[in-house]
């Protein structure tokens, strides 16, 4: 993974408004599910935290022609103890914000893990545009995050399920700094 970043401002704010627009027609065609069937499952990660999915959006399917996996880790600022409760409530909201980007078909929610750090798991139709929606998202996340708690993981080829079900095929050749979004065996 190279350097990581938002886009520049304009770019990522006319993305983000393009996904809101794309998401309320989604919402009127009745293509966006929220399955249960992942709901409740803890995944486990390489650093030693994990967390448990507390919901799942998907877009039709929710499978990609062109899969890769995103991982997008964030501490938020001022949410410590019951307030967590009340941002898996809330966070429904947040949806338009991601629905209707480009190359988007599901994404596990993670509640807080033992660091205080939210994780998205995503399936995405593309790794080109799983870098774009990520970079947008940042200029979002920046807003309600603590400063340099925002990073992503893009793993091409790859279903989500697949990744979390076999860690094991994903090669990296830098364990260590892949250790927040690897999900370890047995989860």
């Amino acid at each position: 993974m190279g350097e990581q970043g938002p886009l520049a401002p304009g770019e990522a704010w006319r993305a983000v408004a393009a996904c809101f627009l794309t998401t309320f027609a989604l919402l009127s065609r009745h293509r966006i599910h929220l399955p249960e069937e992942h709901v409740g499952r803890r995944l486990d990660f390489a650093d030693g935290t994990g967390a448990r999915v507390y919901r799942e959006t998907r877009l039709g399917s929710g499978l990609a022609k062109d899969p890769c996996t995103l991982v997008v880790v964030f501490r938020l600022r001022l949410v410590r103890g019951p307030a967590h409760a009340l941002f898996r409530r809330e966070s429904l909201l947040n949806t338009p914000l991601f629905v209707g980007f480009p190359g988007f078909t599901s994404k596990l929610w993670l509640a807080h893990d033992e660091r205080g750090r939210y994780r998205g798991v995503y399936e995405w139709d593309g790794s080109d545009r799983a870098e774009h929606y990520a970079r947008s998202l940042w200029r979002v996340l920046a807003l309600v995050s603590e400063p340099g708690s925002i990073r992503y993981a893009i793993v091409p080829g790859l279903r989500r399920d697949d990744v979390i079900a076999d860690p094991r095929l994903v090669e990296d050749p830098e364990p260590e700094a892949a250790a927040w979004w690897r999900t370890v065996a047995g989860t």
